[in-house]
């Protein structure tokens, strides 16, 4: 059985049942926070919160960037098994995702973009994903190259000389950071452009690595027309930029990979308990609700792509693994049952490590950006299962 730096064994999980989790996962969240937009048929988006604050509510582009991408990690799952994730006969989550990017773009006014270039780029990528399965599911129709395509041209507008490079996180233009450039080198290392992708990770590694932590910090500021660093450390911006190394793949970018997955170890978990049973458990810190609700599910979704390459050493690899695997036992541990009209439906703790001392209080408002999160840990968990 493998082991842990610093102890403790790892124990891969039963792959049916890390399957099962993710589908309970998906069927939470899409029955309680999916809904038409304003009544509308064949449109999706989900709500920012439950109970909903209704069409007045703030529009979170991004957060349905992030339901986007689990729809598509729910449609891989229904095209290995040939059987819909919830085990019924409507619509797939292949084509719930297509509804969705549809709608995203109603709802937005009629176009893909908006002022946040890491908006973008974190749709950009999910609909890249999106093409890949319809591509692979012979479902041409849920294909959407437009949103590609502008999407593309407004990160390419965001790279500057600027700083010395990396993207702008805003229109704005006074602000370069990891939640801009990572998401932008994953989805140009993804589509073919190593050569860009490579230079936005040689910024990144300039300017934002921090070599004694093995971590990057968030970005640097233009304050009167000087550089100032903002040496913040978040979960979600480890994530893109682990992926985007191992997609560029030069030798120094999977060595920087595999000190990225030891830092997160060293300083992203939080204290770990050891059991005679389970030995030490490694469980990703979280960063609360609102935006930051999404964020440790984001390094767990990369987590989980560092675990399945074969580019890094199988103890990077188990270590990642495990990471994902006692992150999403957290959520699932933490997890409450709720009565929502006829139906009951699943909740997930914003703290994976809170389990069932800090299950969600019943009647309780819930955002959608911590479901997200324990939806996307819950099925990377289930890709590193098998």
């Amino acid at each position: 059985m493998p082991t842990l730096p610093g102890g403790g064994a790892f124990r891969t999980p039963n792959p049916t049942l890390a399957a099962g989790r993710a589908d309970e996962a998906a069927i939470a969240v899409v029955r309680h926070f999916g809904h038409r937009m304003q009544g509308l048929p064949f449109t999706l988006l989900g709500a920012v919160r439950r109970p909903s604050p209704g069409w007045t509510g703030p529009w979170h582009y991004w957060w349905q960037a992030h339901f986007l991408d689990c729809l598509v990690d729910a449609g891989r799952r229904e095209l290995r098994r040939e059987q819909h994730y919830d085990g019924g006969s409507g619509p797939s989550a292949g084509r719930l995702a297509a509804r969705l990017l549809r709608t995203v773009r109603w709802r937005n006014g009629f176009r893909f973009t908006n002022s946040y270039f890491d908006d973008m780029a974190w749709l950009a990528l999910a609909s890249q994903r999106l093409d890949g399965l319809a591509a692979d599911a012979d479902k041409p129709r849920f294909r959407n190259r437009a949103a590609s395509r502008r999407l593309l041209a407004q990160l390419e507008l965001a790279h500057t000389p600027d700083l010395g490079g990396g993207l702008f996180w805003s229109t704005d233009r006074d602000f370069k950071n990891t939640p801009a450039t990572a998401p932008a080198a994953l989805y140009l290392a993804r589509s073919g452009d190593t050569g860009q992708a490579a230079r936005l990770l040689d910024w990144l590694d300039a300017q934002l690595y921090e070599p004694e932590r093995r971590l990057y910090l968030d970005g640097v500021r233009l304050v009167s027309g000087k550089p100032v660093l903002v040496p913040d450390i978040y979960t979600y911006n480890q994530g893109p930029v682990l992926a985007a190394l191992l997609a560029v793949g030069r030798d120094a970018d999977l060595q920087r990979a595999a000190e990225l997955v030891h830092g997160i170890a060293a300083g992203l978990v939080q204290q770990p308990e050891v059991t005679e049973e389970e030995g030490r458990k490694l469980v990703l810190r979280t960063h609360g609700a609102g935006d930051g609700g999404l964020f440790t599910g984001i390094l767990a979704r990369y987590l989980a792509v560092a675990a399945r390459s074969d580019k890094l050493p199988g103890d990077v690899r188990v270590l990642a693994a495990r990471m994902v695997a006692d992150t999403a036992a957290g959520f699932w541990a933490g997890r409450a049952i709720e009565n929502h009209r006829s139906w009951e439906v699943l909740v997930f703790p914003s703290d994976p490590a809170a389990a069932a001392a800090g299950k969600p209080q019943p009647g309780a408002g819930v955002e959608l950006s911590t479901q997200l999160q324990a939806w996307m840990t819950l099925e990377a968990a289930a890709t590193v299962a098998g």
